[in-house]
């Protein structure tokens, strides 16, 4: 992308209403404030972990008109495609925050969130990168403190590694696993996502990969360390 390009993107930040970021009077006074402050109507609030261009978001929020969901990403150019579609759409219950993941309880209160939603996220693959996988227990326990009592935490990657680390670490962290495939578009399960795909979940079908995917629930404090 070029620079003039990326400058163009970070101003349609600068100036839209959905996109929460460093420089904006909200990005220090959210926090707890989402259902009030940001959103039309007292909803349910979704997140998206890395959710690059918005398409999950976007897709979601189209979809789920009773819910409210939040995209977070680090990068400003991506979160930029989904904000500019959400206005477009006028999908008043699609917002973005601009920060990263380790950061988020600056930004959401206890019990705040119903859902999270990681989709593909890098599998950080080697082991002295464990610490760096989001499903590792710091991040487990993060998402825990940020949910509702009972709320829900979805996984979708490509990585079957990946996939068999998530599997053993969210039980092992207070989460409970509800169900799972590691072929979600041969499963039943594949009836619940209506289609909607990231850029990413596209790419990796269309080469023939299978998608693994889980819900699981909050259950209580992390057991591990």
């Amino acid at each position: 992308m070029s620079g003039r390009l990326k400058l163009q993107r970070f101003e349609q930040n600068r100036l839209a209403y959905n996109v929460i970021e460093r420089g904006k009077p909200a990005y220090t006074t959210i926090r707890g404030g989402w259902n009030t402050n940001q959103f039309p109507t007292d909803q349910p609030i979704v997140l998206e972990l890395g959710c690059g261009k918005g398409e999950y978001t976007v897709g979601l929020a189209r979809a789920f008109p009773e819910k409210n969901f939040i995209g977070v990403d680090v990068k400003g150019d991506r979160i930029a495609r989904g904000s500019q579609q959400a206005m477009t759409d006028n999908l008043t219950n699609a917002a973005f925050l601009r920060t990263d993941i380790q950061y988020l309880a600056e930004f959401f209160a206890p019990g705040e969130v119903s859902e999270i939603w990681i989709t593909f996220p890098d599998p950080q693959p080697r082991d002295k990168q464990e610490k760096h996988r989001l499903t590792y227990a710091r991040f487990l326990a993060l998402y825990g403190s940020l949910l509702k009592p009972g709320g829900l935490l979805h996984l979708k990657t490509d990585n079957p590694p990946f996939f068999a680390y998530s599997l053993e670490s969210l039980p092992a962290n207070g989460f409970t696993l509800l169900d799972w495939t590691t072929d979600l578009y041969n499963s039943p399960l594949n009836e619940r996502h209506l289609g909607i795909q990231t850029k990413y979940e596209a790419m990796f079908f269309a080469k023939g990969f299978s998608i693994n995917y889980l819900v699981s629930q909050w259950a209580g404090a992390s057991t591990g360390s």
